[in-house]
């Protein structure tokens, strides 16, 4: 096994601490975890990994945080408060990572953000991917579909209202969890692989929200029906529900992506990089009906 560290970067994230997990239970490392806030790592730090301090805003601070590391995650970054500044960070730490010695870059991408995807993050994904092609290092793009774990947060007002509102039409999406994106992300990490690879990242099936819906009636013993709207009826209505209009039109733009068919595509990447069948649509909800589903009165 190798002794040259694994760079994991905004590791204090759900899936970068899940990922640190899953290195440390597999004893690969060593490991560095970068991260703004240090103390937020505090107990990886006791079972011996090496956190730094990384701000992907002050570039001259990164080749230091980076220092050593032979393989690095760049998990992408959250900064979407103001057009570009997402694509900068990234093309820092890029910059950073050669110059720090890293020779293969593991990358949390998106599917097929090509430059007519109605995705709006997708240039982003696009720029980043380049910028690394471009690095002359060896990478792994992960191109990961959306989370399945998203449902908690959006599903039980669609069962409490008998109605799932979208503007996905017909378009259906290979939804995966966040857990086998960590697997994956994982095992492309500690895995001594070289070369240039392209990998999308998904569930064992593409669902339909008509066939989400079914679902929904099934598990909730209730009628839930599919009503599907044209994107800009969608963002009034999130906004109208205090939905700030920026994370609106983000969240239609990837409805839009679903109707056109962009996130489709159904892979075994999972199963090849973690050993394992990534979990269905079904099976994750059934685990979680109970978060999904009001208490009833008794």
């Amino acid at each position: 096994m190798s002794t040259t560290p694994l760079l994991v970067t905004g590791a204090s994230g759900h899936l970068g601490r899940r990922v640190l997990e899953l290195l440390l239970a597999r004893g690969a490392g060593p490991i560095i975890a970068t991260t703004r806030n240090p103390d937020s790592l505090k107990d990886f730090a006791a079972r011996g990994v090496d956190v730094r301090r990384a701000d992907f805003d002050d570039e001259a601070s990164l080749s230091q945080a980076f220092r050593g590391a032979g393989r690095a995650l760049l998990i992408s970054t959250d900064a979407l408060d103001r057009p570009g500044r997402r694509l900068a960070q990234h093309q820092a730490a890029i910059r950073a990572m050669k110059a720090a010695g890293v020779r293969h870059i593991v990358y949390t991408s998106l599917p097929n953000p090509h430059p007519g995807s109605p995705i709006s993050v997708a240039a982003d994904h696009r720029e980043t991917e380049a910028a690394i092609q471009a690095s002359g290092l060896d990478f792994t793009f992960l191109r990961n579909n959306l989370y399945t774990d998203l449902f908690l947060h959006s599903l039980p007002a669609a069962i409490a209202s008998g109605q799932l509102v979208d503007a996905r039409g017909t378009g259906a999406t290979a939804f995966v969890t966040r857990e086998d994106c960590a697997q994956a992300a994982a095992a492309a990490l500690a895995e001594p692989t070289t070369g240039r690879h392209t990998l999308d990242v998904t569930g064992p099936e593409a669902v339909t929200s008509d066939e989400l819906a079914a679902l929904l009636s099934e598990l909730a013993g209730r009628k839930v029906v599919h009503v599907s709207v044209p994107p800009d009826a969608l963002v009034r209505g999130m906004v109208g529900h205090g939905l700030p209009q920026p994370a609106a039109e983000l969240y239609a733009s990837f409805d839009a992506g679903i109707q056109k068919g962009e996130l489709a595509t159904v892979t075994d990447t999972v199963k090849r990089l973690s050993g394992h069948a990534p979990q269905s649509v079904r099976d994750f909800l059934t685990a979680h009906r109970a978060v999904l589903l009001p208490a009833r009165n008794t």
